[in-house]
């Protein structure tokens, strides 16, 4: 029998290799913005289009490479970075594994120009699909030029399941701030279709994080600082008031290398447990360095995730830190039940003389005497005059005059008489009956109908959304103030895409700035103090892509806020209220299901009531 086994190509090796390095452009990114920190570069720049898809170009002044090197680098396994199997324990920069430009050059147009400090000319180097087009001297500045054009060219399967270019933007940035944030001491810019969308200058962690999200996260941030043996922390972590419904602000750095971790993140609920309400994230951007033979890298190729020797010990002294800090800048509460607060001097009394109080004597007062002297006062006098009638005499003649009122007639009495007999009067029923705060009840002719209180109230505003949004007659509440709301540079990218859309549903938008907006109308569902909570549900349900066609963009739309505002399991209903609500869902078109196809109500009848009693 002929053998079977052979050995694959290298641009088919390469090609396969990529799938586990390279899943989408912001892989890329990530992959040459690490190679640019590990070049030592001070100034890095991001340019892209079409959200990679047409090119993705890192920009650094770091150290370049030779001739030779520029050649190698190209080839698998090939690293500056490690020399042998016990460099994996004391890794120092954020490659070691040598795949990443093999990866890259086997599925794009590569075109590399590099220079060392010391060197008068560069290098400049072609690739297509892993193969070598050129190679010569050229003119550039010191550093490297990585220039990635038409990812996943030579892979259209590939290419077909990428998501939309605001999904694929999206992930990106994302990258993007990860490695900006674990580095302040590096000048970044990233440029998306010719247009600036960060500047960050070279700063301190606090000013790095205000620079890439807003300038009002700067009061939400409580600093975290704490020296141990085993472990260095530092960062900060946001105030309980600010948390928010997603995790978008959440980041872990281990050794200024951006990770993820669920037990770790497990510790910081823990810190916050008592303080925060139910379904809400805390914001925390934590800075944890560790010896590096503590840890383990190389256990994903995404290297997110870590290995720790002791992770028991991490767990408790995160958690013990960010308890501390809560509780040393007062936001959280702290019970001292030594002290009492009656004792404490007010502020305005604490630098003032003591004042001796005037004492007056009456010099003429003698209790021993038989009569008192009268004192001398101002106000009249009080005395009870000597003639005072009976109190007898105050109730004489009630009777005769109560009989006589009882006697008299009026013409103008109010008719008090029913048109009907009392016997004739039905009482009302009650038509409806909320269970356990959930479901509500209500009487049928063949029995009776449960209804799911929240599911119901879902449908109903979803209609109610989607009409005023296709019909372009939706009603608005005008703000006495205009509501100034903070959101990050792509959420505020995305809310200038919606605009029109959520115009129609009755927002006002006075203004847009470039990491605030400013809302002067709300629909008549919103409340100002859900505005907030509805915005950022509705942007993180958006987060997987705009659809192009503007039915399912109004659609989706409709259902986040439809969520958002719905009645939530819990809640006490009036009687009033449980009947609008029944009323509201068997006018809609589809009143069976909710927007997410779950049914909103299920009907008992008789039979099936006799069917549960029978034996």
């Amino acid at each position: 029998m002929s053998s079977i086994i052979q050995l694959l190509p290298d641009h088919v090796a390469n090609q396969i290799a990529a799938g586990e390095v390279v899943q989408r452009p912001a892989s890329v990114v990530k992959e040459l913005l690490e190679n640019a920190v590990d070049a030592k570069a001070t100034d890095i720049k991001l340019i892209i289009k079409d959200a990679g898809k047409s090119l993705i170009q890192v920009i650094d002044n770091g150290v370049g490479m030779s001739v030779t090197d520029s050649r190698l680098c190209f080839e698998r396994h090939a690293t500056s970075k490690i020399r042998q199997a016990e460099d994996l324990f004391s890794l120092h920069t954020k490659g070691f594994r040598g795949e990443a430009l093999a990866s890259i050059a086997a599925i794009a147009h590569v075109e590399m120009k590099t220079k060392q400090d010391q060197e008068e000319l560069g290098t400049h180097i072609v690739i297509e699909g892993g193969k070598f087009m050129s190679q010569e001297p050229a003119v550039s500045p010191k550093g490297t030029s990585f220039a990635v054009k038409n990812l996943f060219f030579n892979i259209p399967a590939r290419r077909n399941f990428l998501k939309s270019e605001t999904v694929e933007q999206r992930h990106i940035v994302d990258e993007f701030q990860r490695v900006a944030m674990a580095h302040p001491n590096i000048h970044f810019t990233m440029y998306h279709n010719g247009s600036e969308m960060f500047n960050l200058p070279i700063s301190n962690f606090r000013q790095r994080i205000v620079n890439i999200f807003s300038g009002k996260t700067n009061e939400k941030l409580v600093p975290v600082k704490e020296e141990t043996d085993i472990l260095s922390l530092q960062g900060f972590v946001g105030k309980p008031e600010f948390a928010k419904k997603n995790r978008g602000e959440q980041f872990f750095f281990v050794n200024d290398r951006f990770i993820k971790s669920g037990y770790l993140h497990h510790a910081v609920m823990a810190a916050y447990e008592g303080l925060l309400k139910d379904g809400s994230q805390p914001s925390y951007f934590l800075y944890l360095t560790v010896p590096p033979h503590t840890i383990d890298i190389n256990i994903h190729p995404t290297k997110t995730e870590i290995k720790f020797d002791d992770e028991h010990a991490l767990y408790a002294i995160l958690r013990s830190a960010i308890k501390h800090s809560l509780g040393q800048f007062n936001v959280a509460p702290v019970l001292d039940f030594d002290r009492d607060p009656n004792l404490d001097t007010p502020y305005q009394y604490q630098n003032k003389e003591a004042e001796y109080p005037t004492i007056q004597v009456d010099r003429s007062y003698n209790p021993f005497a038989e009569d008192k002297p009268s004192k001398s006062f101002s106000t009249p006098s009080y005395k009870k005059s000597e003639a005072q009638p009976n109190w007898e005499s105050l109730y004489v003649g009630l009777k005769q005059a109560g009989q006589e009122l009882a006697e008299m007639t009026f013409e103008n009495d109010a008719v008090t008489s029913s048109l009907f007999e009392e016997n004739e009067v039905e009482q009302e029923v009650k038509r409806t009956y909320q269970i356990h705060k959930k479901y509500i009840v209500s009487p049928i002719k063949s029995g009776m109908v449960i209804i799911n209180q929240n599911r119901a109230h879902e449908r109903v505003l979803y209609e109610a959304f989607l009409t005023s949004m296709t019909v372009h007659q939706a009603s608005s509440q005008q703000l006495l103030f205009p509501l100034q709301l903070y959101f990050s540079a792509p959420e505020m990218e995305l809310l200038a895409e919606l605009q029109s859309a959520l115009e129609n549903t009755g927002f006002v938008f006075e203004a847009m700035a470039d990491d605030h907006v400013l809302i002067s109308g709300l629909p008549v569902n919103v409340t100002e103090s859900e505005i907030a909570i509805v915005l950022e549900e509705l942007l993180r349900d958006l987060q997987d892509g705009i659809p192009d066609s503007s039915f399912s963009q109004n659609d989706t739309i409709a259902k986040s806020m439809a969520r958002s505002l719905a009645i939530r399991t819990g809640t006490y209903l009036t009687e009033k209220e449980q009947e609008n609500l029944v009323h509201n869902l068997f006018a809609c078109k589809e009143p069976d299901v909710s927007p997410f196809q779950k049914p909103t109500f299920i009907t008992m009848s008789v039979e099936d009531l006799d069917k549960k009693f029978s034996v």
